[in-house]
């Protein structure tokens, strides 16, 4: 599995049974990719409508991706992109907050964490759906699965927000019992975490964070379990997670109104992959050896993205094998992206 045979490709309905099988795999928590064979068809259908770009764009766009293992001959991952969280709805969340408690006649000063339910990543563009098969965990297909479609978004900057979030898994066990839900949601909607899941599956969290209290919530008051649990990473969202820091994500100031995952935000055009990203000219390179690269096309509906080794030279050309060339579906001379991996 350590080799560049990978090709990150927009995802299609012969992809439904793959993709079908991984919603099944994946965590409680990783809210947009959940089981259910027509909602994921539906979604697939919207995502080549996106892809594609016939239609005026509404802001409500999906454009969902697999990750295929060509020596492999089989789909090992897949991952989204949401146009604008909370399009039909809210989108909400909480925010991490500190005041500063003080009686001078008494000498005491307490600095007080608190969440406040808050509303500030609406109409942010969001990553979403990641899962990779875990056996490829710690290869480089990782990478391009989620970074390639920071590639899309940069290539493409018309038609997502300025600034992006990504949910991220927080604590639960494998029967779906969070400590945070249990300790606040729950207490609320009197439902198990897994039920509420359920119940939100394919639409907006704002029935349930209507709810919810409106004023601060003081953390010292919770479980001493669910205050451990605010922030902390469910383990199976570790790979995307670090990928996710290494951009240059903020990862401190918001959390799940769920499971209190922490919810990765940034602004997108300080993202270490746009940023770092050109474009170039293709050259064939005559031996597999170089730097690795993150190589993409610049097409809309046939977009695709792939590792190589590859070299810079002067005036914006990147010499790579001919075989990565060609599962771009591109030839030598032609132009792309293309963004160093570390």
């Amino acid at each position: 599995m350590n080799h560049m045979d990978y090709l990150l490709r927009p995802a299609n309905l012969d992809d439904l049974d793959t993709i079908e099988r991984f919603s099944q795999a994946s965590t409680f928590g990783i809210h947009t990719l959940k089981p259910g064979r027509a909602r994921l068809a539906e979604r697939l259908e919207r995502s080549l409508k996106a892809f594609a770009g016939n239609e005026p764009v509404r802001g409500d766009e999906i454009y969902h991706f697999v990750l295929e293992d060509l020596r492999e001959n089989r789909i090992v991952g897949t991952s989204g992109i949401v146009t604008s969280a909370g399009v039909n709805g809210r989108f909400y969340c909480y925010r991490n907050e500190f005041s500063v408690h003080a009686s001078d006649e008494l000498g005491i000063s307490n600095r007080e964490h608190t969440l406040r339910l808050c509303e500030d990543l609406s109409g942010h563009t969001l990553l979403s759906s990641f899962y990779i098969e875990p056996e490829y965990g710690n290869s480089l297909a990782p990478q391009l699965l989620s970074r390639g479609r920071l590639m899309f978004i940069r290539n493409f900057p018309h038609l997502f927000a300025q600034r992006i979030g990504a949910e991220n898994p927080g604590l639960c066990d494998e029967a779906g019992n969070s400590p945070f839900w249990n300790a606040l949601g729950g207490r609320f909607l009197k439902m198990p975490f897994p039920e509420a899941e359920q119940r939100t599956r394919g639409r907006s969290k704002s029935f349930i964070a209507e709810l919810m209290p409106r004023s601060p919530i003081y953390v010292s008051l919770l479980a001493e379990d669910a205050q451990w649990a605010m922030g902390q990473l469910h383990p199976d969202g570790e790979v995307p997670f670090e990928i996710l820091v290494s951009e240059g994500f903020d990862v401190d100031s918001f959390i799940d109104i769920f499971d209190g995952g922490p919810i990765a935000e940034a602004r997108v055009a300080m993202l270490n992959t746009v940023v770092s990203a050109i474009d170039v000219d293709l050259r064939t390179a005559p031996l597999m050896a170089g730097e690795t690269c993150l190589v993409a096309n610049m097409e809309r509906s046939g977009f695709c993205a792939t590792l190589a080794f590859g070299e810079f030279i002067e005036n914006n050309f990147l010499q790579i094998p001919n075989d990565a060339i060609e599962r771009l579906g591109l030839r030598a001379g032609l132009r792309a992206c293309a963004v160093r991996i570390k």
